[in-house]
């Protein structure tokens, strides 16, 4: 295998990466597995399984480490370098016409369709995850708990995360039979190099008293290491942070920033990307909002280079300790209830356009107004929860569909 075959292939897989994370691995699958034969069946399921384990987004991490199994680190620089640079240009290009039109009344209305069809993408979520996570009924409550530790009482989601997984790992049994962590050495020097590659930039922006950029890093930072569950888990506190602590952005900008993440290839974290970029445009303009853009990119998928040059001699050790496993079992099983208090977030902000929120002791409770239900948002909803959830349609058809329709309400309610 040429070096030029090599990039070829991983630049075709990262070109054609649409469809969210089951896609994106039933692609590489085909590719590597099936067509090249560069991997074996074992190995992928194995390095998948792994990839699942870590925060961050388990596609581009897999590719990663397709590209560090066949060629070394730089084989995986390049191979996760690849199948994340189309969709961030992307980004880049939308979130730049974004910041120009998207207070136009047509793409506003446009933009009415896609967020409900991400109302129900993010249903979606819940039942393809719910079935591969909630095996037991120890599973199911510890979605429950989850679910109203966010919604009801507003609980901080690392918080959330770090208790499941601690309760997962206390009810583990038995002793790992795995061998010992290997090469300790090699592995503490990555986490020690990468670690300050990672926090690079923020440094660097900080001493040089560019205060947004040092936030933006030091947030997104923050995120990366607590985005088990892909990028729909972490939604809601994102939005939480971006919009009431920080200011940077409006719900209905979060919103649109998933639906345009949705349209493109690459790993849907990249919706990161897009709040970076269109927080620095506002706050100073294009050179700013190129800088954040970089900086976003940067902390958000830096730590995916690192656990898989760290972790991945480990894989064999991992699957063999029942504490580990236990813990991760715990946290996937609350992911459940996690990207459940998303979906009612943005449905309720989508369906109505006054949210306020109740205090009634500990409760901290969602207070829509019901005279400001949208009944076109309302429409729109069950037109897209018809296109994804009965007939089964392709997202980009869907995508497209709902802007159109969207499109078409803003006309008859001129």
């Amino acid at each position: 295998m040429t070096l030029a075959r090599f990039t070829a292939v991983f630049a075709r897989i990262g070109l054609l990466s649409f469809g969210g994370p089951a896609a994106q691995i039933a692609l590489m699958h085909r590719v590597l597995v099936d067509e090249r034969g560069w991997l074996g069946e074992a190995q992928f399921l194995r390095a998948l399984g792994f990839c699942m384990l870590l925060p961050g987004p388990e596609a581009m991490q897999l590719a990663t480490y397709a590209g560090w199994r066949l060629r070394g680190i730089p084989g995986g620089l390049i191979a996760g370098g690849l199948f994340v640079a189309p969709g961030a240009v992307v980004i880049s290009g939308l979130a730049f016409a974004y910041a120009a039109w998207g207070a136009v009344p047509e793409v506003q209305a446009a933009f009415l369709g896609i967020k409900a069809a991400v109302v129900v993408i993010v249903v979606q979520a819940i039942l393809r995850l719910s079935r591969r996570a909630l095996k037991g009924p120890g599973a199911v409550a510890l979605a429950a708990l989850a679910f109203a530790a966010l919604f009801l009482f507003d609980l901080p989601f690392p918080l959330v995360v770090l208790a499941a997984g601690l309760w997962g790992a206390a009810r583990a049994h038995g002793r790992g039979a795995g061998r010992p962590p290997l090469p300790v050495a090699r592995t503490a020097a990555v986490l020690g190099l990468g670690g300050l590659l990672w926090a690079a930039p923020v440094g660097l922006a900080w001493a040089a008293g560019q205060t947004l950029l040092t936030q933006l890093g030091l947030f997104f930072s923050k995120l990366a290491v607590v985005t088990f569950g892909g990028a729909y888990a972490v939604l809601a506190y994102m939005t939480q942070e971006v919009v009431a602590q920080h200011g940077w952005l409006t719900t209905e900008q979060m919103m649109d920033a998933l639906g345009l993440a949705e349209t493109t290839p690459g790993p849907l974290i990249l919706v990161t990307q897009f709040v970076g970029q269109l927080t620095g445009a506002a706050a100073g303009g294009t050179p700013l909002a190129l800088a954040a853009s970089a900086m976003v990119l940067w902390v958000t998928f830096v730590p995916c280079f690192i656990w898989i040059f760290a972790g991945a001699p480990l894989i064999d050790w991992l699957e063999h300790q029942p504490r580990i496993a236990g813990a991760l079992a715990a946290i996937t099983a609350a992911i459940v209830g996690v990207i459940a208090n998303l979906s009612v977030w943005f449905a309720a902000h989508l369906l109505f356009a006054e949210v306020g929120r109740v205090t009634l002791g500990p409760l901290h409770l969602l207070a829509p107004d019901p005279a400001t239900l949208s009944p076109a948002a309302l429409a729109l909803t069950g037109l897209a929860a018809l296109l994804l959830l009965w007939l089964n349609r392709p997202l980009w058809q869907v995508l497209v569909l709902l802007a159109a329709a969207g499109g078409a309400t803003g006309l008859i309610a001129a």
